[in-house]
C-alpha cells in the first residue's frame, strides 16, 4: 500500500474511532431493569469496529489510530462542557459507576486487538 493510500486509511480510521467512541460514550449508561445494556452494546459495537478494521486493513496503525479516536473521544466527552453539563456523571454513592466501566472495557478493547498477534500468516517467498 503506497503512503498516500495509508495516511488516508489512518485518518478515517481514526475518524470512525471517533464516531464509535462518541456514540459508545452517550451510551453506555442506558440500562434494561438491572442489565447494563448500553455498556454492553456499546461495548461490542466498538469491538467489532476494532476487528473490522484490523482484519480489513492490514496495518497495525490504523487498528491503532482507530483506538487512539475512540479513546479521544470517550476523553473529551467525559469531562465538563463550556455550558457546564456533564455527559459521564460520576455515580452517587451505592450505585454503579458506569463511567469508570466504560472507560475501562474501551481501554482493554483498544489493548487487545491492537496488541493481538497477526492473524494470517505471512506468505512464503517464491521459490
Amino acid at each position: 500500500m503506497s503512503w498516500p493510500a495509508r495516511v488516508v486509511s489512518w485518518l478515517l480510521a481514526l475518524a470512525a474511532g471517533a464516531v464509535f467512541g462518541v456514540a459508545g460514550t452517550i451510551t453506555h449508561p442506558f440500562t434494561v431493569g438491572w442489565a447494563p445494556v448500553g455498556l454492553i452494546v456499546s461495548g461490542l459495537g466498538c469491538l467489532g469496529l476494532m476487528l473490522a478494521v484490523r482484519l480489513l486493513i492490514e496495518d497495525r496503525a490504523a487498528v491503532l489510530a482507530c483506538g487512539v479516536g475512540m479513546i479521544a473521544a470517550l476523553l473529551v466527552f467525559s469531562g465538563r462542557g463550556p455550558g457546564g453539563s456533564v455527559v459521564v456523571p460520576q455515580a452517587a454513592e451505592g450505585e454503579f459507576p458506569f463511567g469508570v466501566a466504560w472507560t475501562l472495557l474501551l481501554t482493554v478493547i483498544v489493548l487487545i486487538v491492537v496488541a493481538w498477534p497477526r492473524l494470517r500468516r505471512a506468505e512464503q517467498a517464491p521459490r
